[in-house]
C-alpha cells in the first residue's frame, strides 16, 4: 500500500481495512449501549460529568437530531434498509476506488450505519446517551456510532475537498 494518504492500494488491503474498522466501531458502540442500558442507566437519570457534558439515555425514532421522529410501525425497517443501501454503495465505491483514507472514512460511516440498524431492530430506536450542553442550549444527544459516521464524513470532505487537489495536480507534472 502506498505511504500517500490517496494513494492507490490494493482494493482488497483496503476492503479489508475498512470492514475490519467498520467491525471495530460496531462493537464499541454496541458495548457503550450495552453498559449505558444495564449499568449506568439503572434507573434512567441525567448525570452530570462536567458542566458542558452529561450522560443521558434518549431514544432517538427519528434520523439525526431527531429528524423525522415519531412512531410509525414501518419507519426502523425503512431507516434501516436506507442505512443498509447507503452502506453497500460506499463498499462498492472503495472497491472502485482502494485508498486508505477513504477506507478509513467508509468504515467508520458503515460501522456506525450499522450501530445505529440494529438499534433499530432491536429497539425501533437509536440509543444515545452523550449530551454536550451551554447553559440551557443542549446539542441533540448522540452515541458513539452517530460520531464515527460524523467523523467517516468529514474524512471523505477532506479527502475531496483539500487532499484531492494536491493529488490531481502532482499526478499533471
Amino acid at each position: 500500500m502506498s505511504l500517500s494518504p490517496r494513494g492507490i492500494a490494493s482494493s482488497r488491503g483496503v476492503t479489508l481495512l475498512a470492514l475490519a474498522l467498520a467491525a471495530l466501531t460496531i462493537f464499541l458502540d454496541q458495548l457503550s449501549k450495552w453498559v449505558i442500558l444495564e449499568h449506568v442507566m439503572q434507573p434512567p437519570q441525567v448525570i452530570e460529568v462536567t458542566g458542558i457534558f452529561n450522560l443521558v439515555l434518549t431514544f432517538n425514532s427519528g434520523v439525526s437530531f431527531g429528524l423525522f421522529g415519531g412512531e410509525s410501525a414501518w419507519k426502523p425497517y425503512l431507516l434501516s434498509a436506507l442505512a443498509l443501501a447507503v452502506s453497500l454503495t460506499l463498499l462498492i465505491w472503495l472497491f472502485r476506488q482502494p485508498q486508505w483514507l477513504f477506507a478509513v472514512a467508509v468504515g467508520l460511516i458503515v460501522g456506525g450505519a450499522l450501530g445505529n440498524v440494529i438499534d433499530r431492530l432491536r429497539y425501533t430506536a437509536v440509543v444515545d446517551f452523550l449530551d454536550f450542553h451551554w447553559n440551557e442550549w443542549h446539542w441533540p444527544a448522540f452515541n458513539l456510532a452517530d460520531s464515527a459516521i460524523f467523523v467517516g464524513v468529514a474524512l471523505i470532505l477532506l479527502d475531496g475537498l483539500f487532499l484531492g487537489h494536491q493529488t490531481a495536480n502532482n499526478s499533471k507534472s
